[in-house]
């Protein structure tokens, strides 16, 4: 490392700084300097996994105090904690969040419930989705800083960084298990967008990962009961773990997978208890149905339909047209869980998971394909489980979502098509060029 030291620490500070800029200066709308940071920050984080062999300690160590950059200031991209702390101070006044708009709860002089906070909500006409654990943290956010938002984000921030400590604690256990290369890590743990949107911009995928890795973890070492629990705090933080399920119960066998999927229902049934409500469950099901029924963004196949709406019908079809996708990716993901393919085998059970995670990203590509909406923040969760498969197309995923931020303005957003067509052309074209120069299959998991 001695001839790479001066290299090796001048891009570590040229990533600090352009972390420093994103976390604390840089506004959302100020598109040119964010997209030239990020370019930036990209390129270095291409440059340090192309290496042959990097410093793997060393840049993990440095990914991770890079998350730390942002620990005392407020997301700058991304407004969706203002709801967090919303519904934490709820539940600490002894509220429930699903059952009511935030607009009835402003009127009932709570504590901490006010006007200003209320304007910063992006979502107030809507009810709240977020499920039980990620409430947890919410109000455990708020019990330990009431008054503060930029104390409860730090508590919130805390929370996601260990989740992210873990995270590259069981990417490096299950790497060696699967005896892939170690400085796959550093695909996780330098991404600028992972950086950036998890800890930076406070989105609980982070966790959800941790969850994830942390129940496949558990059943290399054959810890099964606790790795259907993690599945379920995988749940309990947002529902999308739940287009997982099928496959991991198809691969079990039959026994093992009533096992299994009792052990998931039964834990889940003690995480939603605390928070049923009928209204709340209502309420809840209803903000689902606007993901798929009112909200786009940056999406693929829904635009080209879309606009096949516009010419054929004069008016945007997303009501007809959004739960139709759902349905169509639904049944999809069910044909590619239970279609014929290698069995779980317990005289071989590294390959067999390694398989199973396989086939999670792919679910998770064929998900993200019909959504009406994706986030940058969504994909942070393939690019995890992509580390453990031969494919790089999310890669190049995470390089060009970041260009939809391109669309924000100081007073409002206006999505640049131009730009989404672009990052689904190259995407998409980068994962067919990937087929068909490797001769990939579906069930590749080599690295």
């Amino acid at each position: 490392m001695d001839r790479q030291k001066p290299i090796y620490y001048a891009l570590i500070l040229f990533a600090a700084i352009g972390y420093g800029l994103i976390s604390y200066v840089i506004q959302r709308h100020e598109t040119t300097y964010l997209i030239s940071l990020y370019v930036i920050l990209f390129w270095i984080y291409i440059w340090v996994i192309k290496q042959d062999k990097p410093q793997i300690l060393f840049w993990v160590i440095a990914g991770f105090l890079f998350r730390i950059i942002f620990m005392f200031s407020l997301p700058s991209l991304s407004d969706d904690f203002y709801r967090f702390i919303w519904d934490g101070r709820l539940w600490s006044a002894g509220y429930h969040p699903f059952t009511e708009l935030p607009s009835i709860y402003l009127q009932q002089n709570i504590a901490g419930i006010n006007h200003d906070l209320f304007t910063h909500l992006n979502s107030s006409a809507y009810f709240t989705v977020y499920p039980p654990v990620a409430q947890f943290i919410f109000l455990f956010s708020v019990k330990i800083s009431p008054n503060s938002v930029l104390g409860s984000v730090i508590v919130m921030r805390v929370v996601l960084l260990l989740a992210e400590a873990g995270t590259l604690v069981l990417i490096h256990r299950v790497l060696r298990r699967f005896s892939l290369p170690a400085k796959n890590i550093l695909i996780y743990a330098l991404n600028p967008l992972v950086i950036i949107e998890l800890v930076g911009n406070l989105h609980f995928e982070g966790l959800i990962i941790f969850f994830l890795l942390m129940a496949v973890y558990l059943m290399i070492i054959n810890k099964w009961i606790v790795s259907a629990m993690n599945i379920t705090l995988a749940v309990g933080t947002k529902l999308l773990p739940l287009i997982f399920i099928p496959s991991l119960l198809r691969s079990l066998g039959v026994k093992r997978s009533i096992q299994y999927g009792a052990i998931v229902i039964l834990s889940g049934v003690l995480i939603f208890f605390p928070m049923y409500d009928q209204s709340a469950f209502q309420s809840m099901m209803n903000s689902v149905s606007l993901y798929f029924n009112k909200f786009e963004f940056n999406a693929s196949l829904y635009y080209l339909i879309r606009e096949y709406g516009f010419w054929q019908y004069g008016y945007n079809t997303i009501q007809t047209t959004g739960w139709k996708l759902g349905l169509i990716a639904a049944i999809l993901i069910l044909i590619f869980s239970f279609r014929k393919g290698l069995a779980w085998s317990f005289d071989n059970m590294m390959d067999s998971i390694k398989i199973l995670m396989n086939d999670w990203m792919w679910i998770l590509a064929i998900y993200f394909l019909f959504v009406t909406i994706l986030h940058p923040w969504y994909i942070t969760t393939l690019l995890a489980l992509s580390v453990f498969t031969s494919y790089r197309f999310p890669i190049v995923w995470t390089g060009l979502i970041f260009l939809t931020y391109v669309g924000y303005t100081a007073t409002g957003f206006i999505e640049n098509l131009w730009l989404t067509a672009f990052e689904y052309i190259v995407v998409i074209g980068y994962f067919v060029f990937e087929i068909i120069s490797r001769r990939h299959t579906l069930t590749n998991y080599e690295a």
